[in-house]
């Protein structure tokens, strides 16, 4: 039959829209390629970050003895640790903007377990305090650069899980940090505690740099001031970002505060545990393990604003049920503050990474420096507090922080329904 009695076309099928074909993502998942050696080597990354940040958190009874000074005088030696973080987070993001992710980590954490070898050396408070303090600005290049890596190598439907696993580090970091130096020290003193911690640093360091894959999706930036600024200038004008930083630094604020004093509180009475059994209180952490690694399934049960409450809801029960002069309801008290705390940052590190489309690193980096902030001035004026009101007082100040929390949520509710009847 004629083409022409068909109706159909004389011109080939070549000239009509062909259906591009899906491009591969080659970002990592679970199950993937690279997937459980770049989990391995950040949640390392986390263990050694957490670990020597918070390395004398622990000793501080024993380093007030052995100086002869007071707790806020003593939780000195963290405060400045936080706070070298908060302050060389955001260069230290810039530089991995220009550097690679990859190298501005290992870069940091190399500096920083060395400084973790000379700190049992120290011959005052001033000289642990200035060691201290240089220790966080080394490690103030792990954090922010670790989640804008996993941002842009994993893919996004994967990325609050992962991040998870990091906070997962951070937190048996913590825990096996202080259960171990609580124990050595018993036996022989806190100089040799943090030596022992610097060693077990060290192992990590090199078990990071040899799993973690290299980026394939890392695109170099600018290391121009004007271009910083301009990136850090847009992101503080986000609402939500904005929300996001203050809620990561009230919930540091009150696991600052609780776990600076926490030691000083059961060595003495009713309680009077010896300074290993008090190491050991920070086996607690575990809980922070599981819920940071399950803050995505929280997210997509409950949505973001609706794991935050539960989350805050969690830490504030565990403030309050602290207050006991019993031991067992302060252990469970201090589970519930440890899994509300961790939950809570978890998704609220998340949030950032997902909400920055640009400067990823900056993003997360002024999420780390509010965040350490609020760490640091949770260790300083929770010990202010103790030393002035006792227990109660560093309590006070946590449900404070924790109704902080809950009220910038509720503004994020309700700026979410103005935008709902705008649209």
């Amino acid at each position: 039959m004629n083409p022409a009695d068909t109706g159909a076309s004389t011109t080939l099928d070549a000239a009509a829209p062909v259906p591009a074909a899906p491009v591969a993502d080659s970002r990592m998942a679970p199950g993937g390629p690279g997937y459980r050696r770049m989990s391995l080597a950040l949640f390392l990354a986390g263990v050694a970050t957490f670990a020597l940040l918070y390395s004398t958190q622990a000793l501080l009874p024993l380093i007030s003895g052995d100086f002869g000074v007071t707790a806020s005088e003593a939780s000195w030696t963290v405060a400045a640790s936080t706070g070298g973080l908060a302050l060389f987070v955001l260069p230290m993001s810039a530089l991995s903007e220009r550097y690679g992710r990859r190298t501005v980590m290992t870069a940091s954490l190399a500096l920083a377990v060395a400084i973790a070898l000379l700190i049992p050396f120290a011959p005052s408070l001033g000289s642990l305090v200035a060691l201290r303090a240089v220790q966080g600005a080394a490690l103030a290049g792990l954090p922010a650069s670790a989640t804008a890596y996993l941002a842009e190598e994993v893919r996004p439907r994967a990325l609050i899980t992962a991040i998870g696993l990091f906070v997962a580090g951070n937190s048996i970091g913590g825990m096996s940090g202080r259960v171990l130096t609580g124990w050595v020290a018993q036996e022989w003193g806190w100089r040799t505690a943090v030596g022992a911690l610097g060693l077990v640093a060290v192992a990590c360091a090199v078990a990071f740099r040899l799993l973690l894959p290299a980026p394939k999706h890392f695109a170099p930036g600018s290391l121009r001031p004007r271009v910083l600024a301009r990136t850090v200038r847009d992101h503080l004008a986000d609402p939500l970002l904005r929300r996001l930083y203050a809620i990561g630094a009230l919930f540091m604020t009150v696991f600052g505060g609780v776990y600076t004093v926490i030691g000083y509180r059961l060595t003495e009475e009713p309680f009077s545990l010896p300074q290993g059994i008090v190491g050991s209180i920070f086996l607690v952490y575990l809980v922070g393990t599981v819920s940071a690694s399950t803050a995505g399934r929280l997210v997509g049960r409950l949505g973001r604003r609706g794991a935050l409450y539960l989350a805050g809801g969690t830490t504030a029960s565990g403030l309050l049920l602290s207050t006991a002069d019993s031991l067992a309801p302060v252990l469970v008290g201090l589970v519930l503050i440890t899994a509300g705390f961790f939950a809570g940052h978890a998704v609220a590190s998340a949030a950032v990474s997902k909400t920055a489309t640009r400067g990823r690193a900056q993003a997360a980096a002024l999420y780390q420096s509010a965040y350490y902030i609020g760490s640091s001035v949770g260790s300083t004026v929770g010990a202010v507090a103790f030393h002035a009101g006792g227990w109660a007082g560093t309590v006070g100040v946590g449900l404070l922080a924790v109704l902080g929390v809950v009220g910038i949520t509720l503004l994020g509710s309700r700026a979410a329904r103005l935008a709902t009847r705008v649209a």
